[in-house]
C-alpha cells in the first residue's frame, strides 16, 4: 500500500544546516527549494538577491512549504556569509572548480552548523564567496555536460550532507 503524507512515519528532524541561495531567482527553482529544505528538515533557508518575491509561482511549485521553512530574504549573499563564518558555521559552497573536492568523499564534520551554498542558474556561486568559503565541493558527472539544475544539485548534496550527520 502506497503511503501518504499522512501515513509515513518518516521521523521529523531538523539539521543544523542553513541553505544559502546565491542569487537564485527563478520562481519555480525557489519553490523547490522550499520543499528540498522542508524534506530535508534545513535550519534555514536563506534566500539573496534584489528583487527576490515569493508569488504565485514559487507558492505552486512549494506546496505551501514557504509556510513552515525558517528563511530570509537578504540582499547580499557575501554579507550572510560573512556574518555566518564569524557566527562559527563551517562554509561549503556546492561549485565546480579547480580546487573542489567531490561530494562523495567529502565527510562532513559535526562540530560546526553547516552552510550550504548554491549559486546562480548561469552563473554559480561568486568567486568573491568561494574564496570565504572552507570548502568547494562538486558531484561527479559522468555526460557531456558539466552543469546541472540548481534544485537537482542541492537535491543530492543535502541528501549526501543529512545521510551523514543522521
Amino acid at each position: 500500500m502506497q503511503l501518504t503524507h499522512y501515513t509515513t512515519n518518516f521521523e521529523k528532524r531538523t539539521f543544523p544546516i542553513t541553505l544559502v541561495c546565491d542569487h537564485v531567482t527563478n520562481a519555480p527553482n525557489i519553490g523547490s527549494l522550499f520543499r528540498i529544505a522542508d524534506a530535508f528538515g534545513i535550519e534555514k533557508l536563506v534566500l539573496c538577491g534584489e528583487n527576490i518575491q515569493l508569488g504565485r509561482k514559487t507558492s505552486k511549485t512549494s506546496r505551501a512549504t514557504e509556510k513552515v521553512v525558517n528563511y530570509d530574504i537578504c540582499n547580499s549573499a557575501i554579507e550572510v556569509v560573512k556574518q555566518l563564518k564569524e557566527n562559527n558555521h563551517h562554509i561549503i559552497s556546492l561549485e565546480i572548480t579547480d580546487k573542489s573536492e567531490p561530494i562523495h568523499r567529502v565527510k562532513f564534520s559535526t562540530e560546526k552548523p553547516i552552510v550550504l551554498i548554491i549559486g546562480d542558474e548561469n552563473f554559480g556561486v561568486s568567486e568573491a564567496i568561494l574564496k570565504l568559503s572552507d570548502r568547494v565541493i562538486h558531484i561527479d558527472m559522468f555526460g557531456q555536460n558539466s552543469s546541472m539544475n540548481v534544485v537537482q544539485a542541492t537535491n543530492i548534496a543535502v541528501y549526501e550532507i543529512t545521510k551523514q550527520l543522521f
